[in-house]
């Protein structure tokens, strides 16, 4: 079950990463946006530069907190009043809605299939989903590696009682996986890419395997988005240039999303070709399919509520 408690226990860390918060600037023209080392738009804006220049020729400055570790440390520093603006996946967000965060998604990226998906060492002896009956399964709780272990269950009739979740953050993910600690670990990039080129993993079923509806989505607090919506449309339009750019420019894309995320410059083309794919507004369709996903979180018990989805999204151009 992921409570807000629970959400609250996660900024403990993200404060050991960000220190303390930017003072508030008096002057209304300062957009605070918190980044993940994560291959998604805000990432590549950040390294890039574009975003500050093209707001400060609008009288607008950008100030960055984090890295945050995940989305749900990040969004609980929206949640705070720390942050205006940040990233994670449509079922973090799914997950923070649940627990009241006042958050609304303004951009949705759908997860290409090689960017997310379950891990396993290439001498487990595990070669299907089923096997992992019995076994334990490294997952972030109520994010989007529990979201794949449980869909993936269910797409080859497992018992999700039968398989142990092992929950843990990205970051203590890695080394459980790579000591033999968890027997698989279902996550998505750069940690995907990871478990395979550095601690021996193979793919034992990607996202289309695991049927996952999951995306990226770009959410700002909801008083950011009622009293500032002009900023957060700016915001928006850069989003859309840099990722015409990534979209255009994988391998170069890659290579920045390497950088930021501190992984070998080699993994760089393959989390280019992942991550490198078009985000839009989000449309009536988007909605439907975030939904159906809180549904299912809803019915499996891993949140305790079904939220509003339509309520936590806004349209912009």
């Amino acid at each position: 079950m992921f409570t807000k408690r629970q959400l609250l226990a996660t900024i403990a860390v993200s404060a050991a990463i960000t220190g303390s918060a930017p003072a508030a600037h008096a002057a209304d023209q300062t957009i605070r946006i918190g980044w993940l080392r994560g291959p998604n738009d805000i990432t590549l804006a950040k390294s890039r530069g574009t975003l500050e220049k093209a707001l400060a020729d609008k009288g607008i400055k950008v100030e960055w907190a984090g890295p945050f570790p995940a989305a749900a440390p990040a969004f609980e520093a929206l949640n705070a009043g720390a942050i205006d603006i940040t990233a994670g996946s449509s079922t973090s967000a799914i997950a923070a809605l649940s627990a009241k965060i006042p958050l609304v998604v303004f951009a949705y990226q759908k997860m290409a299939p090689g960017s997310e998906g379950i891990v396993v060492k290439k001498d487990s002896g595990i070669n299907s989903l089923k096997e992992l009956a019995g076994k334990k399964v490294a997952v972030n709780r109520g994010g989007t590696g529990e979201y794949l272990l449980m869909q993936g269950l269910a797409t080859n009739g497992v018992d999700p009682k039968s398989v142990e979740r092992v929950y843990l953050s990205p970051s203590d993910s890695g080394p459980s996986f790579s000591q033999g600690h968890v027997d698989a670990w279902a996550t998505w990039d750069p940690f995907l890419t990871i478990a395979e080129k550095a601690y021996d993993g193979k793919v034992l079923a990607d996202g289309a395997a695991i049927k996952s509806d999951n995306a990226v989505v770009l959410v700002a607090s909801k008083d950011f988005a009622k009293s500032k919506a002009d900023q957060l449309q700016l915001v928006f339009d850069v989003i859309k240039s840099e990722n015409a750019w990534a979209v255009a420019n994988k391998a170069e894309a890659g290579a920045v999303w390497a950088k930021e995320m501190n992984v070998p410059a080699d993994l760089a083309a393959k989390i280019g070709a992942n991550n490198a794919v078009p985000t839009t507004a989000v449309t009536e369709v988007d909605v439907k399919q975030i939904g159906a996903v809180a549904e299912w979180y809803a019915k499996s018990g891993i949140i305790p509520a079904l939220p509003d989805v339509a309520a936590g999204v806004v349209s912009l151009k």
